[in-house]
């Protein structure tokens, strides 16, 4: 019957597990270990633990399965593994499948922490990265090889939202065996289509949307049920990146509200980059679903919505974004996303500090690039916030 129900249905009500008392909202199971009636029946449950049957916090816990079967049964996908951040699914996501000497072929518009993941860690461990222009159909052709194993992307780039064809990497990934892992943050699970797309392989920091409220970390890997279970449990439950229980039931309160706040904050994020387009103190604004984007047809292909994201490149670089930034009296300075506040984010300086000038450059992260997470605050209140900023760029 679940499979059935509309979004708003099953953010609300897939993957309920209730003890015995009945209770109305999830419960927290929040227990490290589970014990067992005799001796014959912990040996059974660690030769197969059963749908419902529970071993360690590490491997699994109930307040934690009920939200990767609803995070699961929402994105279409068969299963799902909860881990403690997003970047801890994002590590699991390329380790669990890679090994020394295999080739990865990603997009270089990616955020901080991923980069070093590619960059430092699996280049470190002997794994061969090949970066591309995400938005170039020929690099992606001419950089997936025969031998590649995984080819990794974010559905829309942080910070300057570039727009990936999904469905043509996928079919060039696939005709050579690798599997498509995507970043899907920015897409949110409200308006995604990665699987549908091709996507083996879905990573969200449930940090953000999912959350949305500012308060625990967590992420999610799905795929298929075989790659879930036979390949990224192992490498979990034997590396701790598991999500707490606690963390979980957050997350299963946020879902209830996901589809409510995600729409909410897309239609302001909409009237903001319509508004702002053409200001005289901006060279750029950067929202998919605006008809100046590079990638406009491909995002109205592949995104119902423009999301909830959108960037401005201010005249005068750094010094004058930063006065912009600082005479914002709504918008909070963090480096966070997706969350009911309205957050304003200094790439340059904060998320991507670590790379070079060439390289920021490269990205299109300019010193005047402000990256903007539009809360649920009204929208009105937002436009007039911003333009009073900008008045004293």
């Amino acid at each position: 019957m679940a499979n059935e129900w509309n979004t708003r249905t099953k953010l609300v009500h897939d993957g309920i597990r209730r003890s015995q008392y009945g209770e109305v909202a999830e419960a927290i199971f929040l227990t490290q270990g589970f014990v067992y009636d005799t001796a014959e029946a912990a040996e059974a449950r660690f030769i197969s633990a059963g749908e419902d049957e529970f071993i360690y916090a590490r491997y699994g816990n109930p307040t934690v399965r009920m939200f990767e079967e609803r995070i699961a049964g929402l994105e279409g996908a068969e299963d799902a593994f909860a881990t403690a951040s997003g970047m801890a699914a994002v590590n699991a996501a390329l380790m669990s499948i890679l090994k020394a000497g295999d080739h990865v072929v990603s997009a270089r518009a990616l955020f901080g922490s991923c980069l070093y993941i590619l960059e430092d860690i699996l280049v470190r461990f002997g794994v061969e990265v090949t970066f591309v222009d995400g938005t170039d159909p020929d690099g992606w052709k001419a950089a997936i090889r025969a031998d590649t194993k995984v080819v990794f992307l974010e559905s829309l780039s942080n910070p300057t939202l570039e727009v990936i064809d999904l469905k043509l990497v996928s079919d060039l990934a696939h005709a050579v065996g690798a599997t498509v892992v995507v970043d899907n943050v920015f897409a949110t699970p409200i308006y995604s289509r990665a699987l549908e797309l091709g996507a083996d392989v879905v990573v969200y920091s449930t940090t953000k949307h999912i959350d949305g409220q500012g308060r625990c970390l967590g992420g999610v890997v799905l795929g298929r049920r075989e790659f879930i279970r036979k390949t990224l449990e192992p490498y979990l439950k034997h590396t701790g990146g598991a999500m707490s229980p606690f963390n979980a039931w957050v997350m299963l309160k946020g879902m209830e509200t996901l589809d409510l706040r995600v729409r909410a904050m897309t239609a302001s994020a909409t009237h903001l980059a319509t508004a702002l387009h053409g200001h005289a103190k901006l060279a750029n604004v950067i929202f998919p679903h605006l008809a100046s984007h590079p990638q406009f047809e491909l995002a109205r292909q592949v995104m119902e919505e423009g999301g909830t994201m959108l960037s401005i490149d201010v005249r005068g670089g750094q010094a004058a974004a930063f006065r912009v930034l600082n005479a914002m009296k709504i918008f909070t300075i963090s480096n966070n996303l997706g969350d009911a506040k309205s957050i304003v984010t200094h790439p340059a300086t904060t998320t991507h500090q670590r790379l070079s000038e060439d390289t920021r450059a490269s990205l299109g992260i300019t010193p005047g690039l402000i990256r903007i997470s539009v809360g649920l605050e009204d929208a009105g209140d937002l436009l007039a916030d911003l333009m009073q900023a900008l008045e004293v760029a």
